[in-house]
């Protein structure tokens, strides 16, 4: 009896053991994945490094579900560059071409329109009441480098969010799962 109830114990803390283990190691990929993103955006310059495409607005340049890498840099922004930019009141950010560029003579600073390659007008309807120009603060960065059609996983998991829940699990019984 007394050998039953050791060998009992002995599993019972072989599972506590895996069960720490596995979660100190989930810990450690979401760690891992948050200090990566944290030194894009030292790195970049941008407070979103990495952002996907999520209309046909820049068509045929980008395509939805494209993802574009930014950087933001000290320099001007000059007519021609894709930008992505944030708007107040918006949640999600856009990504279009600078249409037009005016510098203030007093202050030196910038204004910016931009305009989706494929849409018709201008952008000041998506601009909050009132803006006529974007300015520095709402630029989050500019475009230099993207990686076609890989953002669709991001788009499936937002517009379906039972496919995200699915994904998520499974990495969850995965990580639970595996004996290393």
């Amino acid at each position: 009896m007394w050998l039953i109830g050791e060998t009992v114990d002995s599993i019972r803390s072989i599972q506590v053991r895996q069960l720490i283990n596995q979660a100190v190691s989930l810990g450690m990929i979401v760690t891992s994945a948050l200090i990566i993103w944290k030194a894009l955006m030292c790195i970049t310059g941008s407070e979103s490094p990495v952002v996907v495409v999520l209309s046909e607005s820049m068509e045929p340049g980008f395509k939805r579900g494209d993802i574009l890498f930014l950087h933001m840099s000290k320099d001007p922004i000059r007519a021609g560059e894709i930008v992505v930019f944030n708007i107040d009141g918006r949640d999600i950010p856009i990504v279009h071409r600078v249409i037009k560029v005016h510098e203030r003579q007093d202050t030196g600073e910038v204004d910016v329109l931009t305009k989706g390659d494929n849409n018709d007008g201008d952008d000041r309807v998506l601009y909050a009441e009132g803006q006529l120009w974007l300015q520095r603060q709402h630029i989050m960065g500019r475009a230099i480098g993207f990686l076609p059609n890989v953002g669709w996983v991001t788009i499936i998991m937002t517009e379906k969010p039972i496919v995200k829940y699915i994904l998520v699990g499974l990495l969850g019984l995965l990580v639970i799962t595996s004996k290393d």
